[in-house]
């Protein structure tokens, strides 16, 4: 009996590791080069994500492109992350599936890409990547433009929900003095000086590195910058404690998690962020132009 159940067990945790490796197989980057997506273009799994505004995308795309809004699709009226039957019928109207690379772009502050790509991956869709130029960067490539709207072939989108991606209001405070908590937003935001909540700061012991850190603003377009550069602006995170991630509404916070992720931190996105956080009376905050710090 003992050896029986020992050899159950065994199988479990071999079956689980097995799981996880699959889970976790990339077949595309996660910080997608312009080489990349041009070789790719074609592929038959490919789909490419516009997360501008529908104006801004019939304006002109990348050919083939489908448009999910991020402000519209990304998050509920509370500023929450959107119902599960909800994504999945705009996931799967896009044309997405379990065996879809998807590429996503957005206007050049990558945070609406970076947030469709942190809910795919909550959702248990790992073959996703953010594109690392944005418009008019396209036009120096010779990544094909169009203004024809694309209507895809309906996916069949399953989610498999990671809640190891995602943090609440409770488990932020929890964390507080016992792991790394990080804020996306502008300086100013952080000292208080600024706030789209009714209370100004930040969460208790957070550091500040605003998500603007991590690309190149440029006239021909913005580039998220190379790794080697980004890790010298993390270098001072300790890799052996869990990171938690906040902005003012979880989107900043995302291009954070996707680079932080890439240099080998464990990272999660508080998705209330601060605009949950910053409206409730009942949770501390420290403001620096009150405390004199």
């Amino acid at each position: 009996m003992k050896n029986t159940l020992k050899n159950i067990f065994i199988l479990l945790i071999f079956i689980t590791n097995l799981y996880s490796n699959l889970t976790i197989k990339k077949d595309i980057p996660s910080l997608v080069e312009d080489k990349w997506l041009l070789e790719n273009l074609t592929h038959k799994n490919i789909v490419i994500v516009d997360l501008r505004t529908s104006h801004k995308f019939k304006q002109g795309h990348i050919k083939g492109a489908v448009n999910i809004p991020g402000l519209k699709n990304l998050f509920n009226e509370k500023f929450f992350m959107p119902k599960l039957d909800f994504l999945q019928e705009v996931l799967s109207n896009a044309g997405i599936s379990k065996d879809s690379l998807v590429v996503a772009y957005d206007n050049g502050e990558f945070f609406w890409a970076a947030r469709f790509y942190w809910i795919l991956e909550i959702l248990g869709h790992n073959n996703v990547g953010l594109l690392k130029v944005s418009y008019p960067y396209w036009k120096h490539i010779n990544f094909p433009i169009s203004t024809e709207v694309t209507i895809p072939q309906k996916g069949n989108f399953v989610p498999r929900v990671d809640s190891t991606k995602i943090e609440t209001k409770l488990s932020t405070l929890m964390a507080i003095g016992k792991k790394t908590i990080i804020d996306g937003r502008k300086k100013s935001h952080y000292q208080g000086k600024e706030s789209l909540a009714s209370r100004y700061g930040h969460i208790p012991t957070a550091k500040n590195y605003a998500c603007t850190q991590n690309y190149q603003v440029s006239s021909n377009g913005n580039k998220i910058k190379n790794l080697t550069v980004l890790s010298q602006i993390y270098k001072d995170l300790p890799k052996n404690k869990p990171i938690i991630l906040y902005c003012d509404g979880g989107a900043e916070a995302a291009l954070n998690y996707i680079v932080l992720k890439e240099l080998g931190y464990k990272a999660s996105v508080y998705d209330g962020s601060w605009i949950e956080w910053g409206n409730d009376k009942n949770v501390p905050v420290i403001n620096p132009l009150k405390s004199g710090k």
